[in-house]
This record gives C-alpha cells, structure tokens and sequence, in this order.
C-alpha cells in the first residue's frame, strides 16, 4: 500500500478558519462548536464553492432552526413539560416536508441535510425552556463560522498561498 499524504491549501485554509473560530470563541468564553462547524463546512476551494457550501449550511440551519422554533413552540402547547410522545414524529415529518419545500422555493436544495440535523436536534435533543435561544444561537454560531471560512478564502485565494509557498520551498531548498 502505497500512502502519500498531502496537506494542501484547503487543509491549511480549513484548519485555520476553524482555529479562528475556536479562538474568537475562546475569547469571549462560548462553546466554539457550531462555529467551528460552519467553518469547515463553508470552506471550498475557491470563492465560489465556499459561498456554495457556506450557503447550504447556513441556510439549512437558518430554515432548519427557524422551522424547529415554530414546530417545538407548537408541540408544547400540548406537552408543556416539552416531554417525547409519539406526536412528536408527526412534527418531524411534517417540519421535514416543509424544510424541502423551503430550499426548493429559495433554490438552495444542499439546505435539505444541514437544516434536517438543527431540526432534529431542536424536536429531539433541546430542553424545551432553552429551544428559542439554543435555535438563535445555532444560527448565528454557523452564520459566524460560515463568514470566517469565506473571508479566509477571500484573503487567501489560491494563487496567493502557491506564490508564498513557492517561495518558502525556494528559501528552504536554498539554505
């Protein structure tokens, strides 16, 4: 078996738009995941498979999210307690017929999957007393890692990290 390892630009560049999550995070004393997260599902190899990925996962946890507010707010209004009961599959299917019908309508079907798993979670995994803010702040954790693996693809196209480390290569062969 012959292994090659290669660490290219999108590894370097996907790495470091999460470590700058974490690190914004880390500074202001919040869990980095879901930021994190948006990062590297919103890096692409370029600009416009980053805006591609990017938009698919935060719009799939916008609709997701917003969707799983409306369904759980209607759910407890016959299980205050938020407890599960079988009712709560009927949610599901109907919140996922909807999120499809949604990413159609706005013409982002990569929105499907991302906003499927915040629904879930949302119906299945959320304290019903925490379900609106836990939905917020999904959102705008992957809306934050989306715009910083944009922006690092931004600052960072291809042709500027080939020249530097054209350039590095240079200096380590020479010296």
């Amino acid at each position: 078996m012959d292994l090659h390892l290669h660490v290219g630009q999108r590894n370097i560049k996907t790495a470091l738009a999460a470590t700058i999550c974490a690190l914004l995070y880390f500074l202001v004393d919040r869990n980095p995941t879901f930021a994190c997260i948006g990062a590297i599902f919103g890096m692409g190899s370029d600009m416009s498979t980053s805006r591609l990925h990017g938009g698919n996962r935060f719009f799939g946890t916008l609709f997701g999210g917003l969707l799983g507010m409306a369904l759980f707010r209607l759910y407890i209004i016959f299980y205050p307690d938020g407890s599960k009961h079988f009712l709560m599959l009927l949610f599901l299917f109907v919140g996922v017929v909807i999120l499809i019908l949604v990413s159609q309508q706005f013409r982002w079907p990569g929105a499907v999957q991302p906003g499927g798993v915040v629904l879930c979670i949302i119906l299945f995994n959320t304290p019903g007393d925490t379900y609106i803010s836990y939905s917020l702040a999904r959102i705008v954790d992957t809306g934050i890692g989306v715009i910083i693996a944009i922006l690092v693809n931004w600052l960072l196209p291809r042709e500027r990290v080939v020249h530097f480390l054209e350039k590095l290569h240079r200096k380590q062969t020479e010296g």
